[in-house]
């Protein structure tokens, strides 16, 4: 094997393989009779296949996978023998550009290309001062989260025949939908409940309910929405015909022991521990949050080094994405697309202002000692295995056990905050008592500058956290054709074939991983 370096400039590295034909036919012949023992075939005994016909008759798979392991070990072996840190996974390709036939008895010359980590500076931790700003969870905020949980088990009573429904009330209907007076598949259902003012259903189906009594026949004419989840019904005017069977009042949402035992509490006084504590793990966040960009913005402010160009581009990407995805769902997609287009050069540098601070938290915990013990990785795996189908789980632990990078970038946010309580450990912290409203606006806050570092441009702020409410038990309901598309959750892919999207520059410094031949 020949190695031969024939790029080294900044952080960009290129290298040029040479594998002999001699080397993969010394390996081939090795790998041959290691597996012919095993070999079953009739008219011999196990184990006594000549070589020659185990050869004959499986030597392309051999000599493919040898190829492959040779190709890996030979770029694993100049990552080590010139003492390389990949920023990224290495680009592996044969050197005229052709595809690699491991048949031709030739020898195989690669061309491998990839970027380094940079040498980062001995990280200035000294004289860190942080500021805690303190919401305190007392009875009032949790008095007015147990009215918001209590509404939002919310239930209802039968109204008179007479009542007319109202904004706020529930009907119970049988429908059947038509395009062009066809009746459509799922287009049909029974004693659905529906609460007029939700939003449920696609535009302007529940408005014509209102007003309505018990046993009226309504003919609801309604336009499906061009993002709904019916390809045929896209953009389609529709008639329902509709029958409603009974119109229900809400009742008086009351906070009471009788509440919180029918959700299998003690009583109310347990609730309100069980929300208490809710709202204080909630505030806390907010508060770790803000003291966290503060944090990040001191350790900005005072380094500054290259960083890795496809470290930045992956980190770029990712926002990029977000922020398409955002703007699809904006009244004006066309205007809110040219509005990122004018800020992508802000965009990018919130890239590189990412990925240089998830180098220098990685060069700060590891000079400090901060690990991820194997406890704490075995559970970020099974953690995340847990998206995927029962069946592809196993092949997902298997995936991040074999691969250091899809390791690496699972560790990393865990990684990341373990540092991160290490420099608050360390830092000179002052307590100031606020409001929510002042601290999340203090948030809100940062995000906008976080958002434009090279011009005095305001980026989208991003979403606050949703608090969290006790589980309550899930009413069956069937589903309308009419109700509004709900977000496609993502299918469970093979495991081999997905790899955890680039956030923050991987908290460790890890080994890339294997590299095998392009086709």
């Amino acid at each position: 094997m020949q190695i031969v370096e024939t790029l080294n400039e900044g952080l960009k590295r290129a290298y040029e393989i040479k594998i002999t034909a001699k080397d993969i036919e010394s390996r081939v012949d090795a790998e041959v009779k290691k597996v012919a023992p095993q070999v079953n075939m009739p008219g011999f005994r196990k184990g006594k296949v000549p070589a020659n016909l185990v050869r004959k008759m499986h030597g392309e798979a051999i000599t493919q996978d040898v190829v492959n392991t040779t190709i890996q070990e030979s770029v694993q072996k100049t990552i080590e023998d010139n003492k390389l840190r990949p920023a990224m996974q290495p680009s592996v390709d044969s050197k005229d550009g052709r595809e690699i036939d491991p048949k031709t008895g030739k020898d195989i010359e690669l061309a491998v290309t990839l970027e380094v980590l940079p040498d980062v500076p001995t990280p200035s931790i000294d004289g860190l001062k942080l500021e805690r700003l303190q919401v305190e969870a007392d009875e009032k905020t949790v008095d007015e989260q147990l009215q918001k949980f209590a509404e939002s088990q919310k239930q209802f009573e039968t109204a008179a025949k007479s009542y007319k429904a109202k904004i706020g009330d529930q009907c119970l209907i049988d429908f059947e939908g038509k395009v062009d007076g066809v009746p459509f598949e799922g287009g049909k259902g029974e004693s659905m409940a529906i609460e007029l003012g939700s939003g449920r259903l696609i535009p302007g189906f529940e408005d014509q309910l209102v007003g309505k009594k018990a046993n009226d026949e309504v003919l609801v004419k309604v336009t499906f929405p061009d993002d709904y989840n019916v390809e045929d019904l896209k953009g389609k005017d529709a008639t329902f015909d509709v029958v409603i069977g009974e119109v229900q009042k809400p009742k008086e949402a009351k906070a009471d022991d009788e509440m919180a035992k029918s959700m299998g509490l003690e009583g109310l006084d347990q609730l309100k521990e069980l929300l208490k504590g809710q709202v204080e793990q909630e505030l806390n966040g907010l508060t770790r949050t803000h003291m966290k960009r503060k944090l990040l913005d001191q350790l900005a402010d005072s380094h500054d080094f290259e960083v890795p160009p496809t470290m930045v581009e992956a980190e770029f990407n990712q926002i990029w994405q977000q922020l398409e995805q955002e703007a699809a769902q904006e009244e004006d997609p066309e205007a809110a697309k040219k509005e990122m287009e004018d800020e992508k050069d802000e965009y990018r540098d919130i890239a590189v202002r990412r990925v240089r601070l998830g180098l220098l938290l990685s060069e700060i915990g590891q000079a400090n000692g901060v690990e991820i013990n194997q406890q704490e990785m075995s559970m970020l795996i099974q953690q995340a295995a847990q998206q995927y189908r029962e069946e592809d789980r196993q092949r997902f632990v298997e995936y991040i056990q074999q691969d250091q990078m899809a390791a690496a970038q699972l560790r990393a946010p865990m990684y990341e905050d373990k540092v991160v309580d290490y420099l608050f450990e360390n830092a000179d912290i002052t307590d100031k008592k606020v409001t929510r409203e002042e601290l999340e606006a203090a948030i809100e806050a940062e995000d906008e500058a976080e958002a434009k570092p090279a011009a005095n441009k305001k980026a989208p702020a991003k979403k606050k956290a949703a608090a969290k409410k006790p589980a309550a038990k899930k009413a069956s309901a069937k589903k309308a054709p009419a109700e509004k598309a709900p977000a496609k959750k993502a299918t469970a892919k093979k495991p081999a074939a997905k790899k955890p999207a680039a956030k923050k520059a991987p908290a460790k410094k890890p080994a890339a991983k294997k590299a095998p031949a392009k086709k």
